[in-house]
């Protein structure tokens, strides 16, 4: 199995293309920057990563910007924390100021020359939106939370985006789930027939930071470290 045998990359944007990572302990400085004890950056993301999936499957169809304000309440009553409702939903426009990985611009300008380049994301639009301008490419589509009505690992996201991506004369077979999520992304994708390409963010870290323990390791048909390791990869196939 090649890169050149795909037509399409589906990715996840946030972990795999925006360091959602960075910009939530960043957003949440104002938050434990009140607390009597310092935090590690890994206790910060597992906490965040538990009150989100909860949050995800109580609410499903609740915009990705409002369930962030949610998550940010919830960590401020479990940190013991005094908030406002104000302070929760500047949480919620925070994603506005994520950061891209450094390489992600560059390597999605190189893969569109090859590649439809689609997003399956669990965010809503305007928050998507303001992360594309940090991108600066045009994906040939966005399939996110908001439109589905539900959150990865949801299998409805993933029917979704199969039934959809029809439209661009896609089919299953020449689609390659392109993410860092196991649990968000290569569980589902396996299930659903989905060859996926393993962008390993957090290679050099333990545990799984702001995403959920899969349990079982879902199977990958590529991995790499970043990016820049995948257009490598690409490169060196084209080349034959």
């Amino acid at each position: 199995m090649r890169l050149t045998d795909f037509k399409a990359l589906t990715f996840d944007c946030y972990g795999t293309l925006i360091d959602w990572e960075s910009g939530m302990v960043s957003g949440l400085k104002p938050l434990t920057d009140r607390l009597g004890q310092e935090l590690s950056r890994d206790h910060i993301l597992q906490a965040h990563a538990r009150h989100e999936s909860a949050q995800q499957l109580q609410t499903p169809g609740m915009r990705y910007r409002h369930l962030l304000a949610v998550v940010y309440k919830r960590l401020a009553e479990e940190w013991r924390a005094s908030v406002s409702w104000d302070d929760c939903l500047a949480y919620g426009q925070s994603v506005k100021d994520w950061p891209a990985f450094e390489d992600s611009v560059a390597a999605l300008h190189y893969l569109k020359q090859h590649y439809k380049l689609v997003i399956l994301s669990n965010i809503d639009n305007a928050s998507f939106a303001a992360s594309n301008r940090t991108l600066g490419v045009d994906f040939d589509a966005i399939y996110t939370a908001e439109d589905v009505g539900a959150y990865k690992p949801s299998d409805r996201n993933f029917l979704y985006m199969l039934d959809k991506i029809k439209g661009l004369g896609i089919e299953r077979g020449e689609i390659l789930h392109t993410a860092e999520s196991l649990f968000h992304d290569h569980g589902p994708a396996s299930t659903h027939g989905l060859k996926s390409c393993w962008i390993y963010r957090r290679h050099d870290q333990e545990g799984f930071g702001a995403t959920m323990n899969p349990g079982e390791t879902p199977t990958c048909d590529f991995r790499f470290n970043s990016m820049a390791e995948l257009v490598e990869a690409h490169k060196q196939d084209v080349a034959g």
